[in-house]
């Protein structure tokens, strides 16, 4: 039995990290990188092209979280971070943007749209990609 009991709590363990890291950790950390970049080229570029400039650097800090630290070991977990991330994603825009800061051009439009998809499908090409493997 007791064996039994160290399986289950190193699963449970794991499950943990993988909510609290890999889903809620990085899921906020990417949105909060994409959100301060926002801040800085609020500065150097109309408002209305924030989102195309932000758009490429978070495209490569996503892709190297993906590779480095979030493992994706499938299409059905890739889906899930997918999910989980595009939903943090489109939560805290609509309060930390479309809320807080009322854009007076409106916050929608093609390169958020854009950006929703790339959250969900970044980890699903992930998950696609270690099945190649």
């Amino acid at each position: 039995m007791g064996g039994d009991h160290g399986r289950v709590a190193g699963a449970e363990g794991n499950l943990s990290r993988f909510v609290l890291r890999d889903l809620l950790g990085f899921g906020f950390g990417l949105w909060l990188w994409g959100y301060a970049l926002g801040f800085v080229f609020y500065a150097f570029v109309p408002p209305a092209l924030i989102g195309w400039f932000v758009m490429p650097f978070g495209l490569a800090v996503t892709l190297f979280v993906l590779w480095k630290w979030v493992r994706i070991p499938d299409v059905g977990r890739g889906f899930y971070v997918g999910l989980v991330w595009a939903a943090i994603a489109v939560v805290l825009d609509y309060v930390g943007i479309v809320k807080l800061l009322n854009p007076p051009d409106g916050y929608y439009k093609l390169d958020v749209y854009i950006y929703y998809a790339l959250t969900l499908a970044l980890p699903i090409a992930a998950g696609l990609w270690a099945r190649r493997g």
